[in-house]
């Protein structure tokens, strides 16, 4: 896998895990990384959560600024989407499924919010492959 492919795909990760912090966390203040321990450690775990896709951030550009800049813009953006695609469904799998450490949103419906986060994740997932697999016009 080239420096290129792999940049986009790590920026993915971290842009959608941005994103879900921001929107999730922050705006919505739907959940924290870790629910279950008061506002402190709350607040604490987004912190390192937001470092840890801020460093995902940095080395994706590192690889992307040493990557090929002939890389077909389809490879780039398929990367990108598998990268966010991957990121949500294992984070959904994992934190709202496995662990329950936190869900989308808790309550009543918390089931149906998980579930439209993981079918979100495998519509990115989806859409990536298309665009990663599209072969170069001309």
């Amino acid at each position: 896998m080239n420096k290129t492919v792999l940049g986009a795909f790590f920026f993915g990760i971290g842009m959608i895990g941005m994103l879900d912090g921001i929107v999730f966390h922050q705006i919505l203040k739907w959940h924290s990384v870790h629910m279950h321990t008061d506002h402190f450690h709350q607040i604490m775990s987004d912190g390192y959560f937001h470092l840890l896709v801020t460093v995902i951030i940095f080395v994706a550009g590192i690889l992307l600024w040493r990557g090929d800049a002939h890389e077909p813009s389809s490879r780039f953006w398929g990367s990108f989407l598998l990268g966010a695609g991957t990121f949500h469904l294992v984070e959904g799998i994992i934190n709202h499924h496995l662990l329950q450490i936190h869900h989308v949103k808790p309550g009543p419906a918390q089931v149906g919010y998980d579930l439209a986060y993981d079918a979100f994740a495998l519509l990115l997932i989806a859409a990536g492959w298309l665009l990663y697999r599209r072969k170069r016009s001309g």
